[in-house]
């Protein structure tokens, strides 16, 4: 729970803020989840501080809210696609991808259950980027990931909009977007490694390596 908490000040997600009567203040809940590897064993225990977005309000708190994510068949398609050109494939996972995304309108939240300021015990946080479980963070993080990639030299599919693609003299790098999961590949593995680096430099990432097992395949 700390080190989430840790996260959100790493992002700089919020400010501690006096309490405003005339505006929506969103609760928030803590939300524990085990990560199993394809056997069902347990390889990681994750903590979310989530924002309750069902007490959001339209045209006050948010607008859109749509976001393009990857049908399982364009991911079937790249694992046949990488197979048949022999080239691997390698994962990558966001650390908190949605406290990186930015948020137009004026959101506050109360303070996590368990870590109210004891001097500030009334105050409230006021947003900067996107919390999960607020109704328009998805959209937020995939346009922060889109332009990041867009403007490294990556076209966007015109039909497939969470797939991107860089292309270089006698080469290509693809990269597939599954919300905060990221699969990439190239026929040279060393387009991977700057990707990957590129990357590491703008986010913070938990996981990385080659792809082995994703969304039960």
């Amino acid at each position: 729970m700390q080190e989430e908490l840790n996260q959100f000040e790493r992002n700089e997600v919020w400010k501690l803020v006096p309490r405003l009567n005339d505006h929506l203040v969103i609760s928030t809940k803590w939300v524990f989840r085990n990560k199993q590897d394809e056997c069902g064993i347990v390889v990681r225990n994750k903590t979310r501080l989530v924002a309750k977005g069902f007490n959001e309000e339209e045209d006050i708190d948010y607008e859109e809210t749509f976001t393009p994510v990857a049908r399982l068949e364009a991911i079937r398609m790249l694992l046949a696609y990488a197979s048949s050109n022999d080239f691997k494939l390698f994962q990558m996972d966001v650390k908190s991808a949605f406290l990186n995304g930015f948020i137009s309108k004026e959101v506050y939240v109360e303070q996590p259950p368990g870590f109210k300021n004891f001097l500030l015990p009334n105050h409230v946080f006021k947003l900067t980027k996107a919390l999960y479980g607020l109704k328009q963070a998805p959209r937020a993080w995939y346009e922060r990931l889109s332009s990041f990639l867009i403007s490294n030299n990556f076209t966007k599919d015109k039909v497939d909009t969470t797939l991107f693609i860089k292309y270089f003299k006698n080469n290509f790098l693809i990269v597939q977007i599954y919300v905060d999961d990221i699969i990439f590949g190239s026929s040279d593995e060393s387009l991977c490694e700057s990707f990957a680096k590129c990357m590491s430099h703008e986010f913070e990432m938990s996981l990385m390596g080659e792809l082995t097992f994703f969304l039960g395949l």
